[in-house]
């Protein structure tokens, strides 16, 4: 079967290959990048996130794509469609996007590019009638692309998220979804 490969003008999504740990925790295992996100991670994180995503993408056709440049095929981050993972949320099954793009690019339409692609993506290959993203109340960037996306917040979604402590400063979530165009 032939390896998943979505192309934009600047960026390639594609699935994640087992040579993509070390520059991936490179890029973002930074601390402006994983502000939100918990903090740094040792190497096995970053191990099992992609073992988990080629499992994903194995199993539904897709997950959370590896960003390359098509400019020099640098790993700039992940975006892509999801399932949502926690049986105790409310975006439990929802079909949820995701991305994170390391700090050295943010700032030049690039998530919002990929984002986009994998939204369209899900209304060519997906049956479902929204797409969900969440993010901490903190993180202004990620709900403004969210917003510039076209994503409406949906408060009664919100969530405390199961990795995080009760009380936590991350545990808190907030979500927004854009519903399938008519």
């Amino acid at each position: 079967m032939a390896e998943f490969r979505l192309e934009t003008d600047r960026l390639i999504l594609r699935e994640w290959r087992a040579g993509d740990i070390d520059p991936f925790m490179l890029a973002l295992d930074t601390p402006d990048v994983m502000r939100w996100l918990g903090g740094s991670q040792p190497r096995s994180h970053y191990a099992d996130m992609q073992q988990a995503m080629a499992r994903m993408q194995a199993e539904t056709g897709h997950c959370f794509w590896i960003i390359e440049s098509r400019a020099d095929g640098a790993i700039l981050g992940f975006c892509g469609p999801r399932r949502g993972r926690h049986p105790a949320t409310p975006i439990y099954g929802e079909v949820e996007l995701g991305w994170r793009l390391s700090a050295s690019h943010w700032g030049q339409g690039l998530a919002r590019e990929a984002a986009q692609a994998a939204i369209d993506w899900c209304w060519a290959n997906l049956p479902d009638r929204r797409v969900i993203a969440y993010t901490v109340p903190g993180n202004s960037a990620s709900w403004g692309l969210m917003q510039r996306l076209g994503m409406a917040r949906q408060a009664a979604m919100d969530f405390d998220h199961p990795y995080f402590a009760p009380g936590h400063p991350l545990c808190r979530h907030i979500v927004y979804a854009l519903d399938r165009p008519d």
